[in-house]
């Protein structure tokens, strides 16, 4: 029953834990794409544009990576365990990659101008190892947390798929907060890395329901196939509304300007909801599930007061940030 704590607690928790993921892929994932842009335009008043364009975010927004960690940790000690294990080199790569990232952040608002360049490589470097080790976990898990020739195979497919879902998001992010002709730009990388994301979604939907006969049977076989039935269809959609969108942009008047930004969200989103009821009940792929990987009811009931308490100002402090830098980017300058 729903109402036992032996179910209700692991469903919340696996709820609350696929909501910060989600979140931090959103909202880090701008970051990144912006960082991964970085070396495609030589003008050095634009790459100030575009470190500007998340300068009030990109702290706020790498807290759900802290988040969802925790989480798994807190209330899924042994999935904990099993996946960390399985991804030491890739989670140790990416956390390198993300402290390079943030010391070149903060320096290159600091240092002469002519050193300038080397912090805007380490930025990009930082960026793209940490997207690429983000796709590379996330084929692996996939595939069951195993390293053959295959999983391995299309790990390295969706790592250089997620660099473009990167890429795409931040020039949408771009679209929403430049002028000019960085917009201009902005809109060339959109429709560019339109096609990375489109491959992304394509291997992933593609691989899912061969790793595992019971995906396999949730995916294409009755009723199950019409509950499953609205997220591809949505998913078209949301891909020929951007595909059309993207020829025309950007309008004089900014118009539509946001369409790319939010239907890569929205790709995002259905996809995150699609490999949710493609692995539900389990955590690790056909070998440990929600409710077996959990901690007892006792300590998640303890965590969960805590969380109630946490969430909230997370959440609170991201919508603070939006509300108070909403509109087009500044100069960023330290005092």
């Amino acid at each position: 029953m729903i109402t036992d704590p032996d179910v209700a607690l692991p469903l919340a928790f696996a709820g609350l834990m696929g909501i910060s993921i989600l979140a931090y892929v959103v909202l880090d994932g701008f970051d990144l794409g912006i960082g991964i842009l970085l070396p495609f335009t030589a003008d050095n008043a634009e790459r100030d544009s575009m470190v500007a364009s998340i300068g009030p975010f990109w702290d706020a927004n790498e807290t759900w990576l802290v988040m969802s960690v925790g989480l798994l940790l807190v209330a899924f000690p042994a999935a904990h365990g099993i996946i960390l294990t399985a991804l030491y080199l890739p989670v140790a790569l990416m956390l390198l990659a993300l402290i390079a990232r943030g010391v070149a952040f903060e320096f290159r608002a600091k240092t002469p101008a002519g050193h300038r360049g080397w912090w805007d490589f380490a930025f990009f470097g930082g960026s793209i190892v940490a997207a690429l080790s983000q796709g590379f976990m996330l084929g692996i898990y996939i595939m069951g947390l195993t390293y053959t020739f295959v999983s391995v195979a299309f790990a390295i497919l969706t790592a250089i798929c997620l660099v473009g879902g990167y890429a795409f998001i931040g020039a949408g992010w771009l679209l929403i907060k430049a002028e000019g002709d960085l917009q201009k730009r902005a809109a060339k990388w959109a429709r560019a890395s339109f096609w990375g994301l489109l491959g992304g979604l394509a291997a992933v939907s593609m691989a899912s329901p061969l790793v595992s006969p019971r995906i396999f049977e949730k995916w294409f076989t009755l009723p199950e196939i019409l509950y499953l039935a609205p997220l591809p269809l949505a998913s078209a959609a949301v891909l020929v509304w951007l595909f059309v969108t993207l020829r025309s942009l950007p309008h004089a008047d900014d118009r539509l300007s946001w369409v790319p930004f939010a239907g890569a969200v929205a790709l995002f989103v259905l996809a995150f909801i699609g490999l949710a009821y493609s692995f539900y009940p389990y955590v690790v792929l056909d070998r440990l599930t929600i409710f077996q990987g959990a901690t007892a009811p006792e300590s998640l009931m303890i965590v969960l007061v805590g969380a109630l308490f946490v969430i909230p100002m997370v959440v609170a402090y991201n919508v603070l940030s939006y509300v108070v830098f909403r509109g087009k980017a500044t100069d960023l300058t330290y005092h």
